[in-house]
């Protein structure tokens, strides 16, 4: 049973930086390929970056370009995503997800998701 634990988000002002982290389980060696989105209040789910399973591809929404930085910890099941420069527009709740294989799922599909965490971003 493959599992997906989201931690970090919170709130910030309009500028500042946060970090969110997830962690896959469920293989006996190595990680997932990943991914995150974000779906705002009364807006659909949106893709926002993704990791490969060898960490050599990594893609990002034209939204968050430069901003935000996708990484996989030396303990390979873990990959966070690093956000700074945040805008109130950023403002939503930010899924993980992981995929089978390995190789690389980009925008999807995935086929395991964390439950979700909530980034707040006031102006």
């Amino acid at each position: 049973q493959v599992q997906v634990v989201q931690s970090g988000g919170g709130s910030v002002q309009a500028g500042g930086s946060l970090r969110l982290s997830c962690a896959a389980s469920g293989r006996t060696s190595g990680g997932y390929p990943m991914g995150w989105f974000r779906q705002a209040p009364g807006k659909e789910r949106e893709f926002v970056s993704a990791i490969s399973w060898s960490d050599i591809m990594t893609d990002y929404a034209d939204s968050v370009k430069g901003r935000f930085t996708i990484v996989r910890d030396g303990a390979e099941t873990t990959v966070h995503l690093q956000m700074n420069s945040l805008k109130p527009e950023d403002t939503a709740i930010y899924y993980c997800a992981a995929c089978n294989g390995r190789g690389y799922c980009g925008t999807g599909p995935y086929q395991y998701w964390g439950r979700g965490t909530q980034v707040t971003v006031s102006s």
